[in-house]
């Protein structure tokens, strides 16, 4: 009887430790999973408290492309539990209104571009004096740090130019048009120079006005019409290369038009071939992580890249890689 109770023992302990391995193996999944669903279903998956982060952009109205930096922000927001406060103002001074007015309303973390950093300094520094932690996303990764944000979160400008340049060589191209649309953000200067720091050829920049469209396309026209020899146009958000497309089609020239930035318009037109190529810096990845590093660091006092930028792109999309991403870009987060 009691060899008996013995195995009887031994049976059972096996079992529970087959239990209890399978619970240590997949515990972790089982709980990121859980945490995965409820953030789809529109619920916090952690219970910290409810903290209100504010994010201020320098974008313009309608610009999809904070649309899509405002969806991967949201998405981490339901996740984290956090109160999301999204104020933009394409004029620096309004953008540093706006984050004094984020000061004022003591929300527990900042989110902020540096387009036109030197409007911003002061804006910025009053809010660390208010003891509140400032992420910078997009644009401004030479001054978050001496700023004294915690981290910078989105590609660096002139490393993008670069691998457009490096692209147009590769593509055999002899003459760019790099098309700024806001003139004074210091991103959009970094971009072109980039450009023309690895293109073999030779690289024009010009200035519109990125608030009146027909303005553009005429600016681009008139270009494409005053020098044939313009072999590629270059813009420098995903809402202009349609219009760059527009302008190459009225001018009779044959161009290539390539961007920075996608959406489901770019995606689109890569595909059929409009377009030559993208570079995508992945927005929806800035506003996410940009949150999830406030969160990280409020509950945790984690913080991202080791006093580095945390890079989110380039990435180089063309007609091969269009397809696959087209349905992401559909939904808002590419």
């Amino acid at each position: 009887m009691a060899r008996t109770r013995t195995s009887a023992t031994i049976a059972l302990l096996a079992v529970l430790g087959v239990l209890l391995v399978g619970c240590s193996s997949h515990g972790g999944k089982r709980a990121e999973d859980a945490r995965a669903v409820a953030s789809a279903q529109g619920r916090a998956a952690v219970n910290t408290p409810r903290w209100t982060f504010a994010m201020i952009t320098h974008s313009g109205d309608g610009d999809t492309f904070w649309d899509i930096v405002q969806s991967g922000a949201k998405q981490a927001a339901v996740k984290d539990n956090i109160d999301f406060l999204y104020s933009h103002s394409a004029e620096a001074q309004q953008q540093a209104q706006l984050v004094d007015a984020a000061v004022d309303q003591k929300v527990d973390g900042i989110i902020v571009t540096l387009a036109k950093p030197d409007a911003m300094k002061a804006a910025v520094a009053r809010a660390e004096k208010a003891g509140i932690p400032v992420v910078t996303v997009n644009s401004g990764s030479a001054e978050s740090k001496a700023f004294g944000a915690l981290t910078h979160i989105g590609q660096d400008e002139t490393v993008a130019g670069e691998a457009v340049g490096d692209e147009l060589d590769e593509r055999g191209r002899k003459k760019a048009l790099c098309v700024l649309h806001e003139q004074g953000n210091v991103g959009h200067e970094q971009r072109c120079a980039g450009v023309k720091k690895t293109f073999h050829g030779t690289v024009q920049n010009l200035y519109v006005n990125g608030t009146n469209m027909p303005d553009v396309q005429s600016a681009i026209e008139a270009r494409l019409q005053a020098d044939p020899s313009i072999d590629t146009v270059v813009t420098l958000g995903a809402p202009y290369a349609d219009t760059a497309v527009k302008a190459r089609s009225d001018a009779g020239s044959r161009a290539e038009v390539d961007t920075f930035d996608l959406n489901a318009k770019v995606a689109g037109e890569l595909k059929d071939g409009t377009l030559g190529f993208a570079v995508d810096q992945q927005p929806y990845l800035q506003g996410y992580e940009a949150v999830d590093q406030l969160w990280l660091h409020k509950y945790n006092a984690n913080d991202l890249g080791g006093g580095k930028p945390v890079l989110t792109g380039p990435q180089i999309v063309t007609k091969d890689q269009a397809a696959a991403l087209e349905a992401f870009t559909k939904r808002g987060t590419r």
